[in-house]
């Protein structure tokens, strides 16, 4: 018999390969977070309505004004007054594009432009009653320097406003230069202030009623008012001063009865010194305004565009610019804005104005009698 043949083990089945888990989608690696930008200085809140501003005045200074006005866009310029029709009807049509009303009388502007604010660019012979009508109608007013032509006059303006209680704004527009408030800071922290020393250069006939005293005032009352109104800003009260003044270049001019040269010695309460120059004999064309502060911790140099202040309490000495730029006319329409709508005091109010006013008109007199002053 044939053997039996065993019959072959069976291989036992290869186990099924395992499948491979698919691969994990790696997530792409979180951006960097964009940084935000920094968020801007918040502005004074938009009014319900537009504030109606009346511009009283269209001769030369008050092109700058306007300019001004026009860009910001919470005032809506409504009315334009100058005695002469004309120059109304020039800032109407050229700044106006044909909007806003025309008047040649203010006290009838007053009346009937339903004005909220009013901006007062007139010669300093031409100060009559406006302010003291606009205050009582709750106008807001921004005037130009100077604001008066005597003390009595200043006085009865600044009185005006205070009774009606509306904001006021002067001209002195070297307040809102950019390191002007940077050099507050530093007499707060670095002072006090030692003696600060201003010029201001020009050489023009202007108009005519300029060159006449008893309707500019004089060079020093009419422009270089702004160097007495900074010292005063800078140094605070003043205590007494003494001035020359003198005609030099100007004696066969006809009807220039105003001084070309003169310099005041100012002393103030705290004994810092104020030294202010001025001549209208410089370089044709140019208005220069040059400056310098001494401090116990520091000094600033400004003209010209430029300046530099010095840090001089540290073992070495340290500069930063003094800035110079921005519009500063533009900075006082703001700053009395600003002031009308969340109910603040103005960087300028009127009797600051009246103040200045006073140290002037003290300067002439110091000038006419030979004497110093007291304030």
């Amino acid at each position: 018999m044939a053997k039996k043949s065993k019959p072959s083990k069976a291989k036992p089945k290869s186990k099924p390969a395992k499948k491979s888990k698919p691969a994990q989608k790696t997530k792409p690696a979180p951006k960097a977070a964009a940084k935000k930008p920094a968020a801007a200085p918040k502005a004074a809140p938009l009014p319900e309505k537009r504030l109606r501003m009346g511009l009283l005045g269209c001769g030369g200074i008050a092109n700058a004004h306007i300019k001004s006005l026009i860009q910001i866009p919470e005032y809506d310029v409504v009315a334009y007054c100058d005695v002469v029709r004309a120059n109304a009807e020039r800032f109407q049509k050229e700044y106006g594009k044909g909007h806003g009303t025309v008047y040649e009388d203010y006290r009838v502007m007053f009346e009937q432009a339903k004005l909220d604010a009013v901006t007062i660019c007139m010669p300093p012979f031409a100060h009559k009653d406006e302010v003291m009508l606009a205050a009582e109608r709750g106008i807001h007013i921004l005037i130009e320097k100077p604001i008066a032509l005597t003390n009595e006059l200043a006085g009865q303006m600044a009185a005006a406003v205070q009774k009606a209680g509306v904001k006021s704004q002067v001209g002195f527009h070297m307040r809102f230069m950019k390191g002007i408030e940077r050099v507050k800071e530093l007499l707060a922290s670095k002072g006090p202030a030692i003696q600060y020393v201003g010029r201001y250069f020009c050489n023009s006939l202007h108009s005519p009623w300029w060159r006449m005293k008893d309707k500019s005032g004089g060079q020093i009352v009419e422009q270089i008012i702004h160097q007495f109104d900074l010292c005063r800003y800078l140094l605070g009260k003043p205590v007494q001063v003494f001035a020359y003044t003198a005609n030099l270049a100007h004696r066969d001019v006809e009807n220039y009865t105003v001084e070309d040269v003169s310099g005041t010695l100012i002393r103030f309460e705290t004994g810092a010194l104020g030294i202010i120059t001025g001549t209208n004999c410089a370089i044709p064309g140019k208005w220069l305004a040059p400056s310098t502060l001494v401090a116990k911790g520091f000094t600033v140099d400004w003209g010209g565009g430029s300046g530099e202040i010095t840090i001089t309490d540290g073992k070495e000495l340290k500069t930063e610019p003094f800035e110079t730029g921005g519009s500063p006319n533009l900075g006082e329409h703001l700053d009395l804005l600003h002031a009308i709508l969340k109910n603040r005091a103005t960087r300028t109010p009127i009797g600051e104005g009246a103040e200045t006013q006073k140290l002037v008109i003290a300067a002439y007199q110091s000038a006419e009698t030979g004497k110093p002053v007291d304030l």
